[in-house]
């Protein structure tokens, strides 16, 4: 469920922040390759928080713009760039949901990548997995849902949590035992429809 996450942090915010040194000099290879390391993780939060594709990929797209745009004002060792990029995310989202509240979001099923190595029945149980978690997950009230998505999807530790979300690592956990405990509550009664016998 958990995308893989480096296993050497603080020389991955090294390499992050040449990258963006290097963009802010104009170097547009460094721009390609801080994408191609950091879009894919916001997408995947903006993604899980609002259970839009597309409105994932203009929250994705208007945050790398955002950080184009802080290059040349980056100031080295204050903000890991990650960290500051998933702010970025989390906030933009805050600021879409406010102005769509009374609105309709669109919870539709989001289809996940096949996996070629899987049969057609577990692709179809995968697919069916992945969209009640986004449905559970969008029943959560939105703090908790961000704290659930940092913290157990894309597996961040609380600090880091507790910067992106601006709140202390306690409120962090608080946040993510309730939402685990809500999401428990939602799902009960589906374990046998999903597949989980020992849930």
């Amino acid at each position: 469920m958990a995308n893989a996450r480096p296993h050497d942090i603080s020389a991955q915010n090294l390499e992050d922040e040449v990258l963006l040194a290097r963009f802010a000099r104009g170097d547009p290879e460094a721009a390609a390759q801080l994408t191609e390391r950091l879009a894919p993780q916001s997408f995947a939060v903006a993604l899980r928080v609002l259970g839009n594709r597309a409105e994932a990929e203009d929250v994705t797209q208007e945050a790398m713009m955002r950080l184009w745009r802080q290059a040349p004002n980056w100031r080295r060792g204050e903000a890991k760039v990650s960290t500051w990029l998933y702010r970025v995310v989390m906030n933009l989202c805050i600021d879409l949901k406010r102005r769509q509240r009374g609105g309709h979001l669109d919870l539709d099923a989001i289809p996940e990548p096949i996996d070629p190595a899987r049969s057609a029945p577990e692709t179809l149980q995968e697919t069916r997995r992945m969209g009640a978690l986004q449905e559970a997950l969008m029943q959560l009230p939105e703090r908790q849902r961000q704290a659930v998505v940092l913290r157990h999807i894309e597996e961040l530790p609380n600090p880091e949590i507790a910067g992106i979300m601006e709140i202390s690592v306690e409120a962090v956990e608080s946040l993510t035992a309730r939402g685990k405990r809500s999401l428990a509550k939602i799902l009960a009664g589906r374990q046998e429809e999903l597949g989980y016998s020992d849930v």
